[in-house]
């Protein structure tokens, strides 16, 4: 493992970026999310994509120039057209906008449409919070799950993530998970190093329970969390996420990781809820942390959440972002 400094690993993933044509401000944003994630221990959707970026930079399956189009059509709705960018700019262009509807009506949504993968929603609602609101996101992907009784993949994995912030705007609770029994970068991962995975977690092609991490990725699905309960909100994240943005049905979404294809074309929905529309929420979130936190053993979602500096970055992979950036 090499000891990578959070500065050193954000400046080599700009310079990789911009060397495969995103431009500067777009490089800064997307570089941030990577940072983040490899900072927090989630190193699926850290520097495992950088070579996948740079790879669709340069055929074109995201526009690394692209400038996203903010617009307000109603008091409460901002609504973003990432126009096949990066989600990570589209994002940041419309999030000051939505923060003030919220302010103002006490509740407002953020829809970013015709974007590349987000890969972890909590960056973008841990955003939201730490501006005083309440965040919850949603988003699509590739079709990896199949309705129960059934065997086509129809749906992604469809993550929610959910932040909420305190008095001083620090983030005490946020989650970030699909709603299937465990994310795709998990099966991907067991799949890489020829380990089986617990039955459960994925169906292969026939329908049938399997271990075998490949029959799940190739013509197999994955498992809702819950049975026909995260069926249920996976559905719910589709409606939100391609129904409200205009954005692909994950059924249409191409392979996210393949260096050539269509743009992705997906889409995310956040809702912000000012809290100061309660009157003593701050009261009452307090108590419900503290009878949690007051049980020995217990926390809340995201409470151990911290960045570390400098983080361990495999070797190989380290290499393969020094040389991209090269």
């Amino acid at each position: 493992m090499t000891h990578v400094p959070l500065d050193r690993l954000s400046h080599v993933t700009r310079f990789a970026l911009m060397k495969h044509g995103a431009a500067e401000w777009v490089a800064d944003q997307v570089a941030r999310a990577v940072v983040e994630a490899e900072a927090t221990g989630n190193r699926i959707c850290g520097l495992a994509y950088l070579e996948s970026y740079c790879q669709q930079l340069r055929s074109g399956r995201v526009d690394g120039h692209a400038e996203p189009q903010v617009s307000q059509p109603r008091p409460g709705l901002v609504s973003v057209d990432a126009r096949m960018g990066f989600a990570q700019p589209a994002f940041a262009r419309g999030l000051p906008s939505a923060v003030e509807a919220a302010r103002t009506n006490g509740t407002a949504a953020l829809a970013v449409g015709h974007s590349h993968t987000a890969t972890a929603l909590g960056f973008f609602t841990g955003q939201i919070a730490r501006a005083g609101m309440i965040g919850l996101g949603v988003t699509n992907a590739t079709p990896r799950v199949a309705p129960p009784g059934g065997r086509v993949p129809v749906i992604g994995t469809n993550p929610i993530a959910f932040s909420v912030p305190d008095a001083q705007g620090n983030v005490v609770l946020q989650f970030d998970q699909s709603t299937t029994t465990v994310a795709l970068g998990t099966i991907m991962a067991a799949r890489e190093a020829g380990q089986p995975i617990p039955e459960g977690w994925a169906r292969d092609a026939e329908g049938r329970a399997t271990t075998d991490p490949a029959a799940a990725l190739d013509g197999g699905s994955l498992a809702s969390a819950g049975g026909h309960k995260g069926w249920g909100l996976g559905l719910m994240v589709e409606i939100l996420a391609a129904g409200m943005t205009g954005s692909l049905l994950s059924k249409d979404i191409h392979p996210l990781i393949a260096p050539e294809g269509p743009p992705h074309d997906i889409g995310q929905f956040y809702l912000l809820v000012d809290p100061a529309t309660a009157p003593g929420f701050g009261d009452r979130l307090s108590a419900l942390t503290a009878a949690i936190t007051a049980d020995e053993g217990a926390r809340l979602p995201g409470q151990h959440r911290r960045f570390a500096d400098p983080v361990e970055v495999p070797d190989a992979l380290w290499e393969l972002a020094e040389r991209l950036a090269a």
